[in-house]
């Protein structure tokens, strides 16, 4: 059980130790802001595209397998950051790296569950969800750390997720296999599947959380260049401290969500994504830091509602013969928000500057959220 959950902590980590360093990155390989939000967004379409076509890869291999390779495609990224010398090297390892988050989110979840079964006073579900929000979490903490405190901070933080990597990986190696069954491989990309039975709250809860990751991956891709630019922050650790931040209360607010009548979990995670991106905005018009961090808490907080709320309908009230394919679905349209908006400030602060485009990326946020909460509350039709 810790050798798995070990695994999947630590191959999300090397998926963010990249973001304190892109200000690094951006000195010595000579690229700009709009350069950085495309190597962001590769990892988030390579993670869409793990999903599409080998989420099913544990159930037809086992789960032993397939989270051998996410280590090793996790030790093979940090290989290509440590030796890289130009920006191919860092695209081509961003892509590993979401191979890497692709293959080894579900087998480790379902290996967990196998292991732990559902008696176990420590759920598989929470278990899983720390594993895997902590190490997006951790990893850019961890990173900005290292690259405060080393001699080398573009090759020094790669070396320790090197190691932790390798040592994740022996672990699995060494660990048994938690799944009798075997389906057998067949290389096909996961259909997409919108249940039919719960289509609104579906779209409403992708809607939601996918705002919320909007703002996750623009606070992962720039937050290193707003501070340092616009408030002369050095600190790579500050850097890693911001996104830990959103990411650890990402994971709050999925448990948040079970204490939350379902009625109102999609309304309190609108408003709070409404006042994050208000906070962002000022953080942005001001030049400060604390509306800045307060706004990934409370984005982080709203964004795990909605998330927790959307999984929960999944797998309770759709059909259960479509239930992976819909989750595959919810999580293709969230890392396809992680990437594609991204891109979009990145455009936006490459034709004005960083905080025009913060602020008007803040306002399509909270324009989005709002939508989906005036489609909640608008009142039903009545029937003629």
């Amino acid at each position: 059980m810790f050798s798995v959950a070990f695994a999947f902590w630590i191959t999300m980590a090397g998926t963010t130790a990249p973001t304190p360093l892109y200000p690094l990155y951006g000195d010595a390989f000579g690229f700009t802001p709009f350069t950085v939000t495309v190597i962001f967004a590769v990892y988030a379409l390579g993670v869409v595209v793990g999903l599409l076509a080998f989420g099913r890869l544990s159930d037809q291999v086992g789960r032993r397998p397939v989270l051998i390779a996410a280590t090793l495609l996790s030790v093979c990224a940090a290989v290509i950051f440590i030796l890289a010398q130009n920006l191919a090297a860092l695209l081509i390892a961003r892509v590993v790296s979401g191979f890497s988050a692709a293959l080894v989110t579900g087998a480790a979840t379902a290996s967990l569950a196998e292991r732990l079964g559902q008696n176990s006073r420590v759920k598989p579900a929470t278990l899983a969800l720390f594993a895997n929000m902590g190490g997006l979490a951790c990893g850019t903490l961890l990173a900005g750390i290292l690259a405060d405190l080393a001699p080398s901070p573009l090759r020094a933080p790669w070396i320790v997720m090197l190691v932790l990597a390798a040592i994740g990986m022996l672990g699995i190696v060494v660990s048994g296999e938690s799944s009798d069954h075997r389906s057998g491989f067949s290389l096909q990309f996961q259909p997409l599947h919108i249940p039919g039975e719960i289509r609104s709250d579906f779209l409403r809860s992708a809607m939601a959380g996918g705002a919320g990751f909007a703002v996750l991956g623009v606070l992962t891709a720039v937050t290193g260049l707003f501070l340092g630019t616009v408030l002369n922050e050095s600190s790579h650790s500050l850097t890693g401290l911001v996104v830990f931040t959103a990411f650890a209360c990402t994971a709050l607010g999925q448990l948040l969500v079970r204490t939350l009548k379902p009625g109102t979990a999609l309304p309190v995670a609108c408003i709070g994504l409404i006042a994050a991106a208000a906070l962002i905005a000022v953080a942005m018009a001001t030049s400060t830091l604390s509306p800045l961090l307060i706004g990934a808490a409370v984005n982080g907080l709203a964004t795990g509602i909605a998330v927790g709320h959307g999984i929960g309908s999944i797998t309770t009230r759709s059909a259960p013969q479509h239930r992976g394919a819909s989750v595959s679905t919810f999580f293709a349209i969230l890392y396809s928000m992680l990437a594609v908006p991204a891109i979009g400030v990145g455009i936006l602060i490459r034709q004005t500057s960083l905080r025009p485009a913060g602020e008007t990326f803040s306002a399509a946020v909270a324009a989005l959220a709002l939508g989906v909460l005036l489609s909640l509350v608008r009142p039903a039709k009545k029937a003629p």
